[in-house]
């Protein structure tokens, strides 16, 4: 069994290229809550959605969220009446937070209503929110103000500096059923190619995540989103340089050294292997960045082979992906 700490666009691709070497069942992805948001009434919880609907096949390729073909006339009429229109919620997605929002209304846990709908979209991996308790990611600009996820990542488009971070409700979650028991007992853990301060790191403040990782340091496998000092997509390399670190390869490996034994890195630091070492992470170089379902693929492959675990002929599941 392979566990997946996952967040945002890196991650749904790297699940995707996972599940199309190895039985999608075989995958349990601990996915990220902290940016999950309340928005015209409706829980909407981002990276379980954009998780979902990538290996789906529905996600929008251009973006690399919401949905392929999408309309937004429910969010025209909204503008009308002066309501919040920055966080755009297309007219199909939102069918996705209204019947999670009456599903938790009746009672139903956030665990259950991912089960729900990770089901009715015909998923083989096993999504599980990282609790079931509201753990929110809160930032603290440079300013002085502190504003929540969505509105430092959409509202200001990131584009301001942040001096602390803090994971709101945090030390009182626990973690979901089934997230340390797939943590503990997987054949590999891997760190997805995420935001390692924000969409890894809520998901390691949740009590007992963190303790169970360092526990089996020796087969968790990181795959680095810094490729030649930038990232892909986000701030994360921004993030790390605002919170005191280096975005880069080594700086990444010295961000997660505490709970990573293996960091993959790309190609384009290869020069830089020597320094991840130096931090006491085992580094495996291979081409990382995702364009296509096959690159996806081949990351899967090493992540995989830095394990010593076989992979099974590609047969790349979901939408095509946009460079």
């Amino acid at each position: 069994m392979i566990a997946v700490l996952c967040g945002g666009v890196g991650a749904a691709r790297m699940l995707a290229g996972l599940q199309a070497v190895v039985d999608p069942g075989e995958i349990v992805a601990v996915v990220n809550t902290g940016d999950d948001t309340e928005l015209h009434g409706l829980h909407v919880s981002p990276d379980l959605d954009t998780i979902t609907y990538t290996l789906a096949g529905a996600v929008n390729p251009a973006t690399g969220w919401g949905l392929r073909d999408e309309t937004f006339h429910a969010m025209d009429g909204l503008e009308r009446y002066g309501a919040i229109t920055w966080f755009r919620l297309g007219d199909t997605d939102l069918a996705t937070h209204l019947y999670r929002t009456g599903r938790m209304r009746e009672g139903a846990t956030l665990s259950q209503v991912t089960g729900e709908i990770s089901r009715a979209w015909g998923l083989g991996v096993r999504l599980v929110p990282m609790s079931d308790d509201p753990v929110r990611t809160r930032l603290r600009l440079a300013d002085g103000r502190e504003v929540a996820f969505q509105e430092y990542f959409v509202k200001l488009r990131h584009s301001v500096v942040v001096d602390r971070v803090r994971f709101e409700g945090a030390e009182r979650a626990t973690p979901a059923p089934g997230v340390l028991d797939a943590l503990g007992s997987a054949d590999i853990v891997v760190v997805a190619p995420s935001n390692p301060v924000v969409s890894i790191g809520p998901i390691l403040a949740v009590p007992g995540v963190a303790e169970v990782l360092k526990a089996r340091r020796h087969s968790v496998v990181a795959v680095s989103p810094i490729v030649a000092g930038a990232a892909l997509k986000g701030p994360a390399d921004r993030l790390l340089v605002e919170l005191g670190g280096e975005a880069s390869a080594p700086g990444v490996a010295r961000f997660l050294s505490s709970f990573a034994g293996t960091l993959v890195i790309d190609e384009a630091d290869a020069q830089r292997r020597g320094e991840v070492e130096q931090a006491g992470v085992r580094c495996v170089v291979a081409p990382t960045v995702m364009r296509t379902p096959e690159l996806a693929a081949g990351l899967a492959r090493a992540v995989l082979g830095a394990r010593g675990m076989a992979a099974g002929p590609s047969g790349p599941r979901g939408a095509a992906f946009d460079a």
